[in-house]
């Protein structure tokens, strides 16, 4: 029997999770009132980085397992801020304290500033109905 390959590796889920998380902060400071896109889009930036945080530690196992702890535990702080966001966040939408959304949208843009998303991106609109999916994770 032949050893199984896993080609999602948490690094590619967490490339593809904030290319996203990118498009739907453009698209929330595009828009110039609170609509149900807006919740739409607030509620998947949150799901969208509880996921990113659950990434981590798939990612620095092959660290710990070969004993490299400061490059784990240094991979871990450089991406601890995106739970701390989804929890602002998500106490915000529940208060719907939009400056203060705004706010933490703008400082998660500056945290991915350096991800490029082409004019032809294949990624369409994943916030649909994320409002609805948040409201019964709860």
């Amino acid at each position: 029997m032949s050893r199984y390959i896993n080609p999602e590796t948490g690094g590619k889920e967490r490339a593809r999770l904030t290319k996203m998380i990118v498009l739907a902060i453009r698209e929330l400071m595009s828009q110039t009132s609170v609509t149900d896109t807006s919740y739409d889009l607030v509620a998947f930036i949150i799901l969208a980085l509880e996921d990113v945080y659950q990434t981590i530690d798939s990612s620095v196992a092959a660290w710990e397992k070969k004993g490299y702890w400061l490059k784990a535990d240094k991979y871990r702080l450089d991406w601890e801020w995106s739970d701390s966001f989804a929890r602002s966040l998500k106490e915000a939408l529940k208060k719907e304290d939009w400056g203060s959304i705004a706010l933490k949208s703008a400082q998660i843009a500056q945290k991915l500033g350096d991800i490029q998303i082409s004019a032809r991106h294949r990624l369409g609109a994943p916030w649909v109905s994320a409002y609805a999916k948040l409201k019964t994770d709860r």
